[in-house]
């Protein structure tokens, strides 16, 4: 009996998962709170674009998780030995960038810089480079189109060198003090192999979906493109990287000192990292005509695609990178920047709980409160690409009650995920089935019904509750190889440990018809406000709204 360890750093927490490889089982698993800032988040409460995370939370959570999980395997197993763990594998939050120095110590973690937020890792979610990221698109529109057809055309503030350009032009001590920049997803990995910056295994999944790294134009953007955009830009080019390497290829091996202080062997093999909802895609058994949809704070949708085969570029979405989600395919990602986050924000803010609003919700037909939303309120990640943009509720009376606007917030993030599969299919990826996991997809019925029902296709769980984890588990088991006691192939690890679960949640035909009108609606909204030089007249919006209510509750 050989096992593998995940390791899945989200948003506020990280999480570690023990599986057994001969059958997938999970048996054992930790979860540390990050705990500095709110919610593991350092924010500026004057900008609500900021948002920074202390690098040191990430080393005492892989080192708290793990120790745990290995404890509460001894427990669940008492065949369980931790000298039969045979890989690591990891995923992580992206585009999170970090300065570190030459040795890959972080800045933030130096005396200097201990309290300045831009020397931490810059999280997802920081939107504080939005002016940095249309420069970006603007000059490479001009220079260099081709770099942004591979990643929808737009280059986005959440993205690697949107951050990095800001940190120089806000703050060029910590630019300056910095050797170089990493992703988590890569420094992880360098920090317990004891991997230097220069000799780093970089991400093709980081690179390529956040970085505009392709082969076709020799990896990343020119150092002459960066220049243009500062010359110190450029020279940063220089201690960066020249390649970069899909899941399942080793980043190096543990060294002495981590396998001692995790009590694991020393030498095992450490996978080179990935996104979490590439990562979580495998762990719920992702191949083609699949679309996992990891929802959680945001949603990541996860599509693949032979890469012998001829795929379109997909305008508005977040990259078409080979390797980043299976060997020997495309990953397509796109996704929505808030969505939990959405839900988390009405709840706090109308002292309510989730469970008291889904109760009263839930019972709501489509249609009947007339409201509608836009599902913006952390910017528009898939298919503007525009995180300028904001929220916005319609059809309010002095009778709407906080269960009719709930129910209307999450039917926005649905109809904000039906627009992103009508842009797949618009562009000839075809969705055959949708797979969903995640603590929402786990945790609420009534979630996942509407989104079924505002679809009008199935909603199909993953049965891992942990699918990220459980992913990156499969790499390191893949990592390993068969003579070793993992797989020599994602597909043969999938079909051992990859299943769904007997639920599911089939459209209703009558709530989807309400629905399909709505949508129009929504998307005649989405274009008006979100689509610049859009000239679509919205006059027609409330009333329809209220016709719609009045035949729904007639």
């Amino acid at each position: 009996m050989y096992y593998s360890i995940g390791l899945d750093y989200g948003t506020n927490s990280v999480r570690a998962l023990i599986v057994d490889l001969s059958n997938g089982k999970e048996i054992g698993t930790a979860v540390y709170n990050y705990p500095s800032g709110e919610d593991g988040i350092i924010i500026d409460k004057s900008d609500h674009n900021l948002a920074r995370q202390n690098p040191s939370d990430y080393i005492t959570g892989l080192e708290e998780t793990i120790k745990q999980a290995i404890q509460e395997a001894k427990k669940s197993s008492p065949d369980f030995d931790a000298a039969k763990v045979i890989g690591l594998g990891i995923d992580t939050t992206g585009s999170t960038p970090l300065p570190v120095d030459d040795q890959g110590e972080p800045l933030s973690m130096k005396e200097e810089f201990k309290n300045n937020p831009n020397a931490m890792a810059w999280l997802w979610k920081d939107h504080t480079s939005y002016e940095e990221a249309a420069r970006i698109t603007e000059l490479a529109s001009q220079m260099h189109p081709e770099y942004l057809k591979k990643c929808g055309g737009i280059y986005s503030s959440e993205w690697f060198f949107s951050k990095i350009l800001h940190c120089l032009n806000i703050a060029p001590e910590v630019f300056d003090a910095a050797y170089t920049w990493i992703e988590i997803c890569d420094w992880i990995p360098a920090v317990l192999t004891g991997t230097k910056p220069d000799e780093v295994k970089r991400s093709v999944c980081a690179a390529g979906h956040k970085a505009m790294f392709n082969k076709q134009w020799g990896g990343l953007p020119s150092k002459d493109f960066l220049s243009k955009l500062n010359p110190k830009l450029g020279d940063l080019r220089d201690r960066l990287y020249d390649d970069a390497y899909p899941v399942g290829t080793s980043a190096g091996t543990l060294t002495a000192d981590w396998a001692s202080r995790l009590g694991l062997p020393e030498g095992i093999v450490v996978s080179v990292g990935a996104f979490d909802a590439h990562l979580g895609a495998v762990g719920a058994g992702i191949n083609t005509g699949t679309l996992v949809k990891i929802i959680g704070t945001s949603t990541c949708d996860i599509l693949v695609s032979p890469s012998d085969k001829e795929l379109a570029d997909i305008p508005g979405i977040c990259g078409i990178v080979d390797g980043s989600v299976l060997p020997g395919y495309y990953g397509l990602e796109a996704g929505q920047s808030a969505v939990g986050d959405i839900f988390n924000w009405f709840v706090n803010h109308t002292n309510s709980t989730h469970e008291d609003l889904t109760k009263k919700a839930k019972d709501l037909k489509p249609g009947q409160s007339g409201l509608l939303c836009l599902d913006w309120n952390n910017g528009n990640r898939t298919i503007l690409v525009d995180q300028r943009l904001t929220g916005l509720m319609v059809g309010q009376t002095l009778h709407t009650k906080p269960e009719e606007a709930y129910r209307a917030i999450v039917e926005a993030t649905a109809f904000g995920a039906l627009r992103i599969i009508d842009r797949f299919e618009e562009y000839g990826a075809v969705v055959e089935q949708v797979v969903n996991c995640g603590g929402i997809a786990e945790k609420n019925p009534m979630v996942m019904q509407i989104y079924a029902d505002v679809t009008g296709r199935e909603m199909k769980l993953s049965t891992s509750a942990q699918t990220c984890a459980l992913g990156s588990a499969i790499a390191a088991a893949v990592t390993t190889g068969n003579e070793n006691g993992g797989y020599d192939s994602f597909e043969k690890a999938q079909a051992k440990m990859c299943s769904l679960k007997s639920l599911s949640y089939k459209p209703d035909p009558k709530n989807h018809k309400v629905y399909q009108q709505l949508y129009k609606l929504y998307c005649q909204m989405h274009d008006a406000f979100g689509l610049k030089d859009h000239q679509d007249c919205l006059a027609n919006v409330m009333k329809d709204l209220l016709n719609i209510k009045e035949s729904v509750n007639s």
